[in-house]
């Protein structure tokens, strides 16, 4: 048969059909297009309708046009990609560093023009700093000046020691100058040595009287000697005074004051010299400093952009992620609830068909079954709706009934049976074996006794049980049958349909 499938003809014309409307067919196209219901093309050896007609969307009268599958691909929302977080920390510290490194240079260069040109209303770092100094030098003035009146006397005595120093060391060395000896042991050696000329009578009387002058002056000299010990001793206690007097003014808290002092002074010489070296450079520093705020506002643009775009995407992803949690959510939810209307649908027809059914169905159903087991000549009564209509198709072939109390076997037993093996002859006086173990072996199925037990019966138990059994199954039919009319009517159909059963269950729930 030939298929029927929807055309799209953005400009063809309308051919001869009937136009559907809203309200008038159960196929409702969307209100954007006009669905137009024409006959298909047929070849000439195909019949004439009544085969269904197709769709053939046309449009000619509407104004939007419809978008292809392919449009709706690509408009579809794509999955955003998941930030990688240690990418973004390793660009955020890189960038950070760079910008603390502009900072810093920017704090450096606007530290050396406040240094250059300080600030009226606010005090510098500098000069918060140039002002302790001059503080802590002006205590320290304060607390030399009480010490400075014992100090100058001491100078005065130190000036005196030192002058009669230099005096007596002067006359000591005029004194060594005139004597040609240097020690008391050259005097002593030379006398001795003259005294032994003398003692040895070989000298003239001349040269003798000589000897014994020279001998004289020398010990003369060697007296003078002892002057020169005596002076050395003086000059040694001036020296000894002298350094006592400069010991007692070097005083340790004294001289740490000074050299404190000093080193605030080298402080204060440093400070004034870089605050003239920067007044001279200002205009260079005002523009650096200009150039490096310009490249501290370009890093922080960069932390900025950095922090921004990872939050952006990041955010696009939750967004995206959560969007997609809904969707399956509602999607399970519609597919819940379909299921649950599908089942109270089912539950419902359930109700209508149980409502609808006769009295006692079931009981007659066991019924028929156990009769058809205990009595296989039984034959079950069709109904209206079980007449034959002459178009069910018939048995080729006709099954003989097996004889009453015959076990119905299962398909797995009835093989065993087809498959065992044949018996052999016994020998004679035993002829009558097989006919007493059929007679003996009487199996009642599951079924038959569950289908007892429904009915309050026993169940027979041998093969002279099953007339009795049969008995009482026909009269609880009879029974059934006969009241089947009467307790149908009692019972009340239900008053209303498959959407009204719906409509009730939902509203209990």
């Amino acid at each position: 048969m030939q298929s029927f499938s929807a055309h799209l003809t953005p400009s063809a014309p309308p051919r001869t059909g009937v136009v559907a409307s809203p309200s008038s067919s159960s196929l409702r196209p969307p209100p954007f297009v006009v669905a137009r219901l024409v006959p298909p093309a047929r070849p000439f050896w195909f019949p004439p309708p009544p085969y269904p007609p197709r769709f053939l969307v046309t449009m000619a009268d509407t104004e939007a046009p419809v978008a292809a599958p392919a449009a709706d691909t690509k408009q579809q929302q794509q999955r955003p990609t998941k930030p990688d977080e240690d990418a973004y920390n390793k660009s955020l510290a890189a960038a950070e560093k760079a910008h603390k490194a502009a900072m810093d240079r920017l704090n450096a260069i606007k530290a050396k023009i406040d240094i250059a040109m300080p600030k009226k209303d606010a005090e510098t770092p500098t000069q918060k700093r140039r002002k302790e100094l001059i503080a802590q030098a002006n205590e320290i003035r304060t607390k030399q000046a009480g010490g400075k009146n014992a100090r100058t006397s001491k100078l005065d005595q130190i000036k005196k020691l030192d002058e009669q120093l230099r005096s007596r060391i002067q006359e000591q060395k005029n004194a060594k100058g005139k004597v040609p000896y240097k020690s008391v042991e050259d005097v002593d050696r030379e006398i001795a040595s003259l005294e032994k000329q003398v003692n040895s009578g070989t000298m003239r009387l001349v040269d003798e009287k000589k000897a014994l002058a020279d001998i004289s002056n020398l010990r003369k000299v060697r007296k003078n000697f002892g002057q020169f010990d005596d002076a050395q001793r003086q000059i040694d206690e001036t020296r000894a005074k002298i350094k006592e007097i400069k010991d007692s003014m070097d005083d340790p808290e004294q001289k740490a004051m000074s050299e404190k002092y000093n080193a605030i002074q080298a402080e204060l010489d440093a400070i004034k010299a870089e605050q003239d070296e920067a007044y001279k450079s200002i205009n260079s520093l005002r523009d650096e400093r200009t150039k490096l705020h310009a490249e501290q506002q370009e890093t922080w643009a960069a932390i900025r952009k950095i922090k921004d775009d990872y939050h952006t995407q990041r955010k696009a992803f939750n967004a995206y992620d959560r969007e997609q949690k809904d969707k399956a959510r509602e999607r399970r939810k519609a597919e819940q609830e379909k299921y649950l209307q599908d089942r109270k649908k089912a539950d419902a027809e359930n109700v209508l068909a149980e409502a609808s059914d006769p009295a006692y169905m079931e009981e007659i159903r066991r019924a028929n079954s156990l009769l058809l087991f205990l009595d296989p000549e039984h034959k079950v009564e069709k109904g209206p709706l079980m007449a034959e209509s002459g178009l069910t198709a018939q048995a080729t072939r006709k099954v003989e009934d097996a004889p009453a109390g015959t076990k119905l076997l299962r398909k797995d037993e009835r093989e065993e049976d087809l498959f065992a093996p044949i018996a052999k002859k016994g020998k004679k006086g035993k002829k009558g074996g097989a006919g007493g173990a059929s007679a003996k072996s009487f199996n009642c199925p599951p079924s038959v006794v569950e289908d007892c037990a429904f009915m309050g019966i026993d169940p027979p138990m041998s093969q002279a049980d099953v007339p009795e059994v049969t008995k009482k199954v026909r009269a609880k039919l009879d029974q059934w049958k006969a009241d089947q009319e009467t307790q149908t009517q009692k019972v009340s159909r239900p008053p209303f349909s498959t959407q009204e059963l719906i409509a009730n269950g939902e509203a209990e729930h």
